[in-house]
């Protein structure tokens, strides 16, 4: 979060905090400096998504190619420089701050719906003012720096605290985000992101020793600061009196500043004019209000002390134990073998969401691109919540009731209509067949041990019926194919259409490099066709925790939504295919694509079949609109009318209702 203001205070009335460095040169002074020790700045890479997403196409469902590219190229210019990097993501919500999440998200659903009303009202996408990172963006970024080479870190507590910590205790160059805590921090120097320039290696340094001279502080009264001005510990509203109060009695005519500018020199003021005590604290606790622990600014101090730090506002045997140290886990797993092996792997970022739920049965997945007033698609929270209950069932099989019952985790999932005053309660389900234990998925080396993990992995998606069909088919083929069977058992409205645009973008992005992809132009958008992008994309980071809950029985590379999604592509597809393109303008005129793609609609469609599901044609689109004139001869998408609609009736509706539940009891449908 960091301190509100205080950016916009220090380039308007601190300017001398604001120095525009090179980093090129830091790098070779820290050598010069640190003779044998190589540059490092440290990344709070959670707030560099916006900076690094800079393909033009964001509203599609990602540019996943040439997002790699460009991070690629980001690493290239440090490396040429000699400077290493080291990635932290945020691994973890922390309760102190969950209600700071909550209000996030839900100021974002209302920019999604912003979104949807400019996208159906001009057929484009919004300009680049309202840009919204693609869904799964932090998910993916991480295993893109992996697969770049990078030391990539994923945090267990609040990922800016490591990242301060990080700095501190391995003497980096720098701190490279965009976040106000890593002034308060007393860690190494503060490099903007979003003002850096990466043809030069330029970009802003802030300094808070020189916020210190202008504000009369210390480094060590920083922490103060940023708690009576509000931080995600200490609400913005809690202190609203008391800064009042300070501004009152500050002379602001002599500092020729307005009120805005002068709240921040204002409280500054009055700390300098305090004794550096734990007394003072106590008294300025009395202006806490009513209903809050008397001791929030003391924890709120505490919070930004890192290893080895003390504070003149804390007693001197004042047990420091929230951020100072990590939380001690209490694990639902049983086996401590298991659990150090699922955290080793959060930690290098090799897994997704498992140590989570093994650690606090808590997890949560923030904003996708869904229209809410789009009925006839349900948000990839829903779409995805029985394989959800597979995977909890695997991962805590082992801490069982006497009954035989798992216990519930609790989902903080942003989707339509959801206010996230409270978790969802899931209920873990048994596999068909059984649930294996995670010491054979996760240990075992053997043929069998393969075997089992690979099948393990279908039965999540209810696919064993069809696992020697898929075995058949390359791995990211394989992928996309498992997950597109397992939207259309689960979306009644998905199409033909719909499944042939997903097919032919995965079969044409092959050999497509980043430029080509880049170069491709829209003459429209399609509001459907943006939710499917994000349904698919989300779907894929479902893989991910099921390959990860099962033993990875598939190579990490091969979900990679780079290998088998482009949102353009995808666009053009869909509205290629809703349009009646025949097959041969739908796959390019590539005669080895046209047979895969036959080979594949059809083990989709026989995989669906066996399961009563029967895939109808449903043209959404005409050529008229978007100025094309397509003949119907020879098309292989004929319209055979609204045969099936699939509204989201009855049984969507009720997986509505059952979604959350008025007590802890309360899970989803079977």
């Amino acid at each position: 979060m960091g301190v509100r203001g205080l950016h916009s205070f220090m380039t308007s009335a601190c300017p001398e905090s604001c120095a525009v460095v090179n980093l090129k040169e830091m790098a070779e002074n820290h050598c010069r400096q640190n003779p044998g020790s190589d540059p490092v700045i440290v990344v709070d890479a959670m707030s560099c998504l916006r900076h690094w997403y800079t393909p033009e196409s964001w509203v599609c469902g990602g540019q996943w190619r040439e997002y790699h590219s460009s991070l690629d190229g980001f690493i290239k210019a440090f490396m040429a420089a000699g400077i290493k990097l080291v990635f932290y993501f945020d691994g973890v919500v922390e309760q102190k701050k969950r209600d700071e999440w909550v209000k996030r998200r839900l100021k974002n659903n209302k920019e999604i719906a912003r979104i949807f009303q400019v996208i159906k009202a001009s057929k484009q996408q919004p300009r680049r003012s309202m840009f919204f990172i693609p869904s799964g963006l932090a998910t993916f970024t991480r295993f893109a720096l992996k697969t770049l080479g990078q030391e990539t870190i994923c945090s267990l507590q609040e990922a800016d605290y490591e990242v301060a910590s990080y700095g501190q205790q391995n003497n980096c160059m720098g701190i490279l985000g965009e976040d106000t805590d890593y002034l308060i921090y007393d860690t190494s120097p503060y490099f903007s992101i979003n003002n850096l320039c990466l043809d030069k290696l330029e970009t802003i340094m802030y300094s808070r020793q020189n916020l210190c001279r202008n504000l009369g502080l210390q480094v060590t009264e920083l922490p103060l600061l940023a708690c009576l001005l509000g931080t995600d510990t200490v609400p913005e509203w809690a202190m609203a009196q008391f800064r009042n109060q300070c501004v009152a009695s500050y002379d602001v005519k002599s500092q020729g500043s307005g009120k805005k500018t002068s709240v921040i020199p204002a409280v500054a003021h009055y700390i300098s004019t305090l004794p550096r005590s734990y007394e003072s604290l106590i008294v300025l606790a009395e202006n806490v209000p009513l209903g809050l622990d008397k001791s929030i600014l003391s924890k709120g101090i505490e919070s930004y002390l890192l290893p080895g730090q003390m504070s003149p506002w804390l007693p001197s045997d004042f047990s420091y134990h929230s951020a100072a140290s990590l939380k001690q886990d209490v694990p639902l797993c049983l086996d401590q073998e298991i659990f150090q092996i699922a955290k080793e792997q959060h930690v290098r970022a090799e897994s997704y969401m498992i140590y989570n739920v093994l650690s606090g049965r808590e997890v949560e997945c923030s904003n996708t691109l869904e229209d809410e007033y789009d009925t006839e698609l349900p948000s990839q929270a829903h779409v995805y919540c029985l394989v959800r209950q597979h995977i909890y069932s695997i991962l805590l099989e082992s801490a069982k009731d006497v009954e035989g019952i798992c216990p519930v985790v609790k989902e903080w999932f942003v989707y339509p209509g959801n206010p996230l005053q409270q978790p969802d309660l899931v209920q873990p389900k048994q596999l068909p067949g059984g649930t294996p234990g995670l010491r054979s998925l996760w240990l075992s080396r053997d043929l069998e041990a393969e075997k089992q993990r690979y099948h393990t992995f279908l039965a999540c998606f209810q696919l064993e019926d069809v696992a020697e069909d898929l075995r058949a088919l390359g791995a990211s083929t394989e992928a996309a194919c498992s997950l597109l069977i397992y939207l259309t058992l689960q979306v009644d409205s998905l199409s033909t259409e719909d499944l042939h645009a997903f097919m032919a973008q995965a079969l044409c992005l092959e050999g497509k490099p980043a430029a080509q992809l880049a170069d491709l132009q829209l003459a429209q958008i399609d509001s459907r066709a943006v939710q499917l992008g994000s349904l698919f994309v989300r779907g894929l980071c479902i893989l991910l925790t099921a390959n990860s809950a099962c033993g990875f029985p598939f190579r990490v590379d091969s979900l990679m939504p780079w290998q088998v999604f482009d949102g353009k592509l995808f666009q053009q597809k869909y509205q290629q295919a809703h349009r009646g393109c025949t097959l041969h303008e739908l796959l390019e005129g590539n005669k080895s694509w046209l047979t895969k793609f036959q080979n594949l609609m059809s083990l989709i469609c026989k995989a669906c079949a066996a399961k009563g599901r029967n895939i109808q044609n449903r043209q959404r689109l005409t050529s008229s609109m978007t100025g094309r004139q397509e003949g119907a001869e020879g098309s292989h998408f004929p319209n055979r009318g609204r045969t099936h609609t699939y509204p989201y009736s009855r049984h969507h509706q009720n997986r509505e209702k059952q979604w959350r539940g008025p007590s802890s009891e309360s899970h989803y449908p079977g």
